[in-house]
């Protein structure tokens, strides 16, 4: 299955120039979405993950369904204040200032080994954000997995110490 015919492209969203990658087209096709990550389970099973951890929201669509394919757990990453216990912060830069992802301090253990997946790379800052908060509890993160890569913006290249792998590529 072409999984690139079912996202629909939206040019000029959110604002002029931007071509928007919407994946609902996707989520409501549920051949659709299966095939998607029955194709991202394929390539994380060789990385042996033990967990699946996935920033925050939409990281929670496909690191759930392919964390529980493998019969394992899965971590939310998130904004800060948005988990009940204690936690760890990563703060990272954004073009304009900056932003911080947390995950429950007690969610990973050391030497654990962590796939992260999420709907869309970009420039690559949430994701490293992400492992480096891996990286924190003592960690390894194995590998990222993406739906969409956003090519031209270079984000792999900001994630070149990592194993990454996108399904689908613009």
């Amino acid at each position: 299955m072409d999984i690139k015919e079912h996202i629909r492209v939206i040019e000029d969203f959110p604002k002029a120039g931007i071509s928007f990658k919407d994946i609902t087209t996707l989520l409501k096709d549920g051949k659709a979405f299966q095939a998607a990550i029955d194709e991202l389970i394929k390539t994380l099973k060789p990385w042996q993950p033990e967990v699946i951890i996935g920033p925050e929201a939409r990281g929670f669509l496909f690191g759930a369904p392919v964390a529980y394919a493998l019969g394992l757990g899965f971590v939310p990453v998130r904004k800060p204040g948005k988990l009940p216990a204690a936690t760890v912060s990563q703060t990272y830069d954004l073009e304009y200032g900056t932003d911080t992802l947390e995950v429950h301090a007690d969610a990973l253990h050391p030497g654990q080994r962590v796939a992260i997946v999420d709907d869309l790379l970009a420039t690559g800052g949430t994701t490293l954000a992400t492992a480096k908060l891996v990286e924190k509890t003592g960690a390894q993160v194995v590998g990222m997995a993406y739906l969409i890569e956003l090519s031209f913006l270079e984000g792999r290249e900001r994630l070149k110490d990592y194993e990454v792998f996108s399904l689908v590529q613009y």
